[in-house]
């Protein structure tokens, strides 16, 4: 594996333990560009090591043309590499290790769990991977995030993933009432039963690989 690479690989389970899930190359130093490591992202995704998810900025044109190359989440293009690769200097045993994700005593963000077995559903699907990330002005109105977009047709359907106890999707909502005129079915992947409430398809994280 190249020397570039090797770094950026090290760093995605960190990368997406975080909110937002962008892979910030600050975090391999103040001094680290695209540009040097633009072709290293490239080795990583030819080799099916990621699955790379870039931002879309316009949901209303094909998805690749608002793409913007220098935002991308990192997913593993095989969850159980990404849970042995964040465990890697931990004491865990293989077996200890997934016994604990089994009855939920992991202790981590199991929000990037549940994000990268979508992406690697979706990537298996056929789907180029994009998400809608916006950062207003004013944060509460303005401010919203997509975790992916799928082109239907003429359609975009924004995807969100979410845990079983989430309370809200303002989000989804926020973006519903934007890009009306854009977009089609909405859909949210959760650990519970098929439900439709308020407009938005919800499904079990499972069945990703049939949207």
């Amino acid at each position: 594996m190249q020397d570039g690479a090797a770094r950026l690989f090290d760093e995605i389970p960190g990368q997406l333990a975080k909110k937002e899930k962008v892979y910030r190359l600050s975090a391999l130093g103040e001094q680290a560009r695209m540009r040097t490591y633009e072709d290293a992202f490239l080795w990583l995704a030819d080799a099916m090591v990621v699955n790379a998810c870039f931002n879309a900025t316009d949901p209303h044109a094909g998805l690749a043309l608002s793409q913007e190359s220098a935002r991308q989440k990192c997913y593993m293009a095989d969850t159980g590499l990404l849970v042995t690769h964040a465990f890697r200097d931990s004491p865990y045993v293989e077996n200890d290790l997934y016994r604990a994700i089994l009855f939920d005593k992991l202790g981590i963000n199991e929000g990037m769990l549940m994000e990268n077995i979508v992406a690697q559903m979706l990537r298996a699907k056929g789907y180029k991977l994009f998400f809608y990330s916006r950062r207003g002005e004013d944060y509460r109105t303005d401010t919203m995030e997509i975790d992916f977009l799928l082109r239907k047709g003429r359609n975009v359907c924004p995807v969100e993933v979410k845990s079983s106890g989430y309370r809200k999707h303002s989000s989804l909502d926020k973006f519903r009432q934007k890009f009306a005129k854009a977009i089609g079915e909405c859909f949210l992947l959760y650990p519970k039963d098929v439900m439709v409430r308020d407009g938005v398809v919800h499904l079990p994280l499972y069945m990703a690989m049939f949207l």
